[in-house]
């Protein structure tokens, strides 16, 4: 896919993986739409990129924002819909648990909505993580739901055809989501990262790098790629 001159949404677009994207998309040409739930607290978001908000959870909300911007040529979303719970499943707060599952439903609402105002060549790509098929410790609630994420791609492939559907998997990524600063961030993806191939954290435009790859080949679909820095080999 030419994205010169497509229409891209893309959800989550305004912090790490999804800023890294809008920013990579709108580089090649594409008008992208960069939505959150909060675009006041915007990254540096490029010029021309156009600003939006929407929750993923609010399906009224979600078809209100698709009906003012159909028709458009890419979909993606990179929203994690809240809180995720981290920590061993037998001491874990299931109201917490569930929760993690708001990124699910937020996918599938962007899914099934975006999906009717999608060009017939157009293209979605949604985010999963690495913990979906190599759980670490502290991660069910994380390999859970990627896991599902992925599921449910393959799933939906075939039925949404001849339009395209596939899910980057990134592995530890140096965004945003860590609070932490200085030597304290160093020094925790140094720790989370000392066993991987490659020992270090990843960066979001790394991420959206396989982002981009997704939306332009075109034979390419219901499929993973990993951007993971070797996290299943390690």
């Amino acid at each position: 896919m030419d994205v010169k001159g497509k229409k891209a949404l893309i959800f989550g677009g305004t912090s790490g993986i999804g800023l890294a994207t809008s920013r990579q998309l709108a580089a090649l040409g594409a008008a992208v739409i960069a939505i959150s739930r909060n675009p006041d607290r915007a990254g540096e978001v490029p010029d021309g990129v156009t600003l939006a908000q929407c929750d993923v959870r609010d399906r009224e909300a979600l078809q209100a924002l698709y009906s003012e911007h159909a028709p458009f040529d890419i979909l993606i979303s990179a929203a994690t819909g809240g809180d995720r719970a981290i920590g061993p499943f037998l001491d874990m707060e299931m109201d917490g648990f569930q929760a993690s599952f708001d990124k699910m439903w937020g996918y599938a609402n962007v899914v099934r909505y975006g999906t009717e105002h999608l060009a017939d060549n157009g293209t979605i790509v949604l985010v999963s993580g690495s913990p979906a098929r190599k759980c670490r410790p502290g991660q069910v609630a994380l390999s859970s739901v990627g896991g599902a994420v992925e599921a449910f791609v393959r799933a939906i492939a075939p039925e949404i055809t001849p339009r395209r559907i596939n899910v980057v998997s990134p592995g530890q990524i140096d965004t945003p989501m860590v609070p932490l600063q200085g030597a304290e961030r160093e020094a925790l993806y140094k720790k989370l990262t000392a066993n991987q191939l490659i020992p270090r954290a990843g960066q979001a435009d790394e991420v959206a790098q396989g982002i981009v790859f997704c939306v332009q080949n075109e034979f390419v679909t219901g499929t993973t790629v990993d951007v993971d820095g070797g996290w299943l080999l390690s």
